[in-house]
């Protein structure tokens, strides 16, 4: 499944109560059938998905009112992920040039150590993720 499948039906979840890993289970055993039958999928064209897309990102405009803009390190990256998503054509590497540049920011301005032991890993896997894309 794409990212963002993944990362809707968590985000559903957890609105819904799920915080205890069941959710994500349950969510991983109904994807587990589209293992075989994905190639069916293949017959939907992709404009189909179009409308689906315009909702995630109508959906996703709460969010945008959390960010606080005033704190540059936290609204440069955010900047970018919002306009990189629609310009590389993908929801992947928008989010893993996110995390690259939050880190490198971080960095920059001197506050490394705030940055936590996942991020810099999640950052490290972002960059061989980037460099792997093909254009």
């Amino acid at each position: 499944t794409s990212p963002a499948t993944a990362y809707i039906e968590s985000a559903a979840g957890i609105s819904q109560g799920g915080r205890t890993g069941l959710v994500a289970l349950v969510a991983a055993l109904l994807f587990l059938p589209f293992l075989f039958l994905s190639p069916l999928l293949s017959l939907v064209p992709s404009i189909a998905t179009a409308p689906v897309l315009i909702m995630i990102g109508v959906f996703m405009m709460d969010t945008i009112t959390k960010i606080d803009w005033h704190s540059y390190e936290e609204a440069i990256p955010a900047f970018l992920v919002i306009l990189l998503i629609p310009l590389t054509y993908s929801i992947t590497l928008g989010i893993a040039l996110g995390f690259i540049v939050f880190v490198l920011l971080k960095l920059l301005i001197g506050k490394a150590n705030t940055v936590k032991p996942i991020m810099w890993w999640v950052a490290a896997l972002s960059v061989f993720l980037v460099m792997r894309v093909q254009y």
